[in-house]
């Protein structure tokens, strides 16, 4: 089996001020440095980017993602962001599809196809959301669901842009409720989501992509459901804003 990334991303949402962004970047710092095995993603509000960026920008195993983008490159779009003024301050990733732009913000897999091109155009790398709310899981038709929002957003896409995506499979069920997705529920996912990429692509490059769990991640199950063989890190909700426990999570890759 090749050889995957291994990826730790804290997701901030919209919260921390300047200061105290800062503060817990530099804790985390000071924890993860020794742990080179382990891409550490900080996701931050855009007020955050350049400077988080500027703190990490001296580890390579250090990168941040802005959480979100709009698919134009520039114009008369009031309170969006382009790739690349993301990429002017310093960002490496891309989230693309989280749960909260999809049900918030309506954003559906057409859309979601835009932003990845634009995110990929700029030559930066999308981390795709992908996941099933609990009706749909309690349906019986959660594989196939994810598995549709991965076709619809992704396979478009060449081979060669394929490879160069992250995707995230989050259970919305389990975002902020304290439920989790049993370490045996994330493999099966995250197994299917590889044959799903086969099926497309050929078992080479689904090999080669990274797909991290995302859903109530903590330092008390992060090491176990990590373990799965199909499970290459995780995308961290609330447990990133605290930087012993976001430490942990790492360590645990």
């Amino acid at each position: 089996m090749l050889k995957r990334k291994i990826i730790v991303a804290g997701n901030w949402k919209m919260n921390l001020d300047l200061q105290a962004g800062y503060k817990l970047t530099e804790d985390v710092i000071a924890g993860v440095k020794t742990i080179a095995h382990v891409e550490t993603v900080f996701c931050t509000p855009l007020i955050h980017l350049v400077g988080v960026s500027a703190q990490t920008n001296n580890h390579s195993h250090m990168s941040t993602a802005a959480q979100n983008i709009y698919p134009k490159p520039s114009g008369a779009y009031t309170g969006e962001v382009s790739t690349a003024q993301v990429k002017s301050a310093g960002a490496t990733y891309v989230l693309v599809g989280h749960s909260e732009r999809r049900e918030y913000f309506h954003e559906d897999n057409q859309f979601l196809a835009a932003k990845v091109d634009a995110v990929l155009a700029e030559g930066l790398t999308p981390i795709f959301c992908c996941g099933e709310s609990l009706a749909i899981r309690e349906g019986g038709e959660y594989l196939e669901y994810v598995a549709n929002q991965i076709q619809e957003s992704l396979f478009h896409l060449a081979s060669a842009d394929i490879e160069k995506v992250v995707i995230a499979y989050e259970p919305i069920w389990a975002i902020g409720t304290g439920l989790t997705a049993s370490p045996e529920q994330a493999q099966e996912m995250h197994s299917y989501i590889r044959k799903t990429l086969a099926s497309k692509y050929g078992e080479t490059t689904a090999e080669s992509i990274s797909i991290l769990y995302g859903g109530s991640v903590k330092s008390s199950n992060a090491a176990e459901i990590f373990s799965k063989p199909d499970v290459d890190g995780g995308l961290v909700g609330g447990a990133s804003l605290q930087a012993d426990e976001f430490i942990k999570i790492v360590a645990s890759a």
